[in-house]
């Protein structure tokens, strides 16, 4: 698997853009304006990098990162993606996606939500509770005493296989939350989000986190 399709290129999307074509992929990113606007972007990630349409990364990558916010998911083409490894990068800021209920209420995740909507897909949580700089600053070689870790969760091995191989190559080791309905725990406002932790503490604030206020 060498291409890594990349559909949002904010802060996140940028980053793993560049942490993946340093780690040897190739890259076919896109944003909601265009490629054309992507220019500067790839012209600093070098030739292993190219500016696509949505549906053009989507079809492009042997899996896609989704990182564009939760209320934008149901613009993305789902039908390129059926099939593939879809990484999911989401938290719900209801502040800028507007209250959802069964959010609110407990009763599904994010990750869920994106799954339901890219249903042919298999779809694995990832750089979902890391600040976008730190992608490319903290990564540290496999065995390296403190390793950073982060956090994963997926409905199918492969995916979550994916992952864990990806987080690895970009320096970073893994902690497997277990399905997507569990992942809420590694979002907005748990002990894992933001922080910096090895795997050890990780799983330890995994276990903390709460599921409502």
């Amino acid at each position: 698997m060498t291409t890594l399709g990349i559909i949002g290129a904010g802060n996140i999307g940028s980053q793993v853009a560049r942490a993946a074509v340093k780690a040897g992929y190739d890259v076919v990113i896109a944003n909601s304006r265009g490629p054309e606007t992507l220019a500067d972007l790839v012209a600093e990630l070098g030739p292993k990098a190219r500016a696509a349409t949505a549906e053009e990364a989507g079809r492009a990558g042997d899996a896609v990162v989704v990182t564009v916010p939760l209320h934008a998911i149901p613009q993305i083409p789902a039908e390129p993606l059926v099939g593939k490894i879809v990484l999911d990068t989401n938290n719900y800021y209801f502040e800028r996606d507007g209250h959802i209920d069964e959010l609110d209420r407990g009763e599904t995740t994010t990750s869920e939500i994106v799954q339901r909507h890219f249903a042919g897909a298999r779809v694995a949580k990832a750089f979902n509770h890391i600040y976008a700089s730190a992608i490319t600053t903290d990564g540290a070689p496999a065995g390296t005493a403190n390793r950073r870790a982060l956090a994963t969760a997926g409905d199918d091995a492969e995916a979550v296989a994916f992952v864990t191989r990806l987080y690895d190559e970009l320096g970073f080791d893994t902690v497997n939350i277990g399905p997507l309905s569990q992942s809420w725990r590694i979002e907005r406002d748990r002990p894992g989000y933001g922080v910096r932790q090895n795997a050890e503490e990780l799983t330890a604030a995994l276990a903390a986190a709460n599921r409502l206020p």
